[in-house]
């Protein structure tokens, strides 16, 4: 009778990313690691996914064809996998739900990109107050403008508004609280006000939020709960002449009511990382104000937060085939049905 011990396999699609996941594995002596390309052949790549037991997606939908999302149909060409790690915070690229039925646990690397995020986002507060956009583009294509025509506002004293509190939200609320010297309010209707406040902000509803704050600024995942959440109606509830400023997901901001409200000069500028489609065609209508600034779902890339997620994303990886209970689960239902087909594919029972 053998005694061998099962492969430990892991899959990855090489997305062009450096530093990422698979070169930190590769340093793992007992892991099998699967360099796929998405454009490689089929049958090559569904032999080695049906073999493995983790796959390491990326965060990002725009950058997965559709066959290779981690949903139901996936998993059942995959009967072996036991868990899917996304490279960032955000987790489009997985169905939660199937996983959880299927005893697949689901880990992201929240906190990994957190500060860069942050920076991004308050940095993108801080240009739209001083109207350094609008600036930058007068003194490269005009001359006569006078100065005061683009007198901004200190944002000292002012409130920001933010739409969740995690690992970005919590920091935003530092660095506007504690160097900026703002009135920070919160909502996120998973925290308490203590734990708000330990934070930083001050709990409040949405309802609040908006009519209070002359930022608001979003740090919430994408789901059911949060699609769509800040359209006409929500945007005309905030004070003239507020700010938006987007880094979460796209589809939580509704695209064209954004730009009507900036149109109409009701919000004075916007700040959008995040888009429905990435990128975003030129066409957009948003990419016409020169009182948003637009960038490539760049938040959170920086030398420092590639380093950070690949490294976090290859611990937790090696943890789970070692049976660990990884640090940042989406799912913790699953962790039942896990255990037991961990326990029939390893012979071991995880810990608990």
């Amino acid at each position: 009778m053998s005694t061998a011990k099962p492969d430990k396999r892991v899959f990855w699609f090489d997305d062009g990313k450096r530093p990422n996941v698979a070169d930190t594995l590769d340093q793992e002596p007992d892991i099998i690691l699967h360099r796929l390309a998405f454009k490689g052949p089929q049958a090559d790549n569904w032999g080695a996914m049906s073999a493995s037991q983790v796959y390491c997606i990326t965060s990002t939908r725009q950058e997965v064809p559709a066959e290779y999302f981690c949903n139901a149909a996936l998993l059942a060409r995959c009967p072996d996998l036991l868990a899917v790690s996304t490279s960032g915070a955000g987790y489009d690229t997985v169905d939660v739900a199937a996983c959880t039925a299927a005893g697949v646990l689901v880990v992201n690397q929240s906190g990994g990109n957190a500060d860069a995020v942050a920076e991004h986002a308050t940095a993108m507060m801080l240009a739209l107050t001083k109207n350094i956009p609008q600036t930058d583009h007068s003194l490269r294509t005009m001359r006569g403008v006078p100065r005061e025509s683009f007198k901004g506002r200190n944002a000292r004293g002012r409130t920001v508004g933010l739409v969740g509190l995690g690992e970005v939200g919590r920091r935003v609320a530092r660095i506007c609280g504690k160097g900026l010297e703002m009135r920070v309010l919160a909502c996120d209707p998973y925290l308490t006000a203590e734990v708000c406040e330990a934070r930083g902000a001050a709990k409040v509803d949405l309802a609040t939020l908006l009519a209070e704050s002359r930022f608001i600024s979003l740090h919430c995942p994408l789901n059911d709960e949060t699609r769509g959440m800040i359209g006409s109606r929500e945007l005309n509830a905030m004070q003239a002449g507020s700010y938006v400023i987007t880094t979460a997901r796209g589809g939580i901001v509704d695209e064209a009511a954004l730009a009507a409200a900036l149109k109409s000069g009701h919000i004075a500028g916007a700040g959008v990382d995040v888009w429905v489609e990435e990128p975003p065609p030129l066409s957009h209508p948003l990419l016409a104000f020169h009182n948003v600034i637009a960038t490539y779902h760049t938040a959170g890339i920086t030398h420092d937060s590639r380093i950070n997620m690949a490294d976090w994303n290859a611990q937790q990886v090696a943890g789970i085939l070692r049976g660990e209970r990884p640090p940042r689960l989406i799912n913790p239902d699953a962790w039942g049905l896990f255990a037991q087909r961990f326990e029939r594919i390893f012979g071991v029972r995880p810990a608990s």
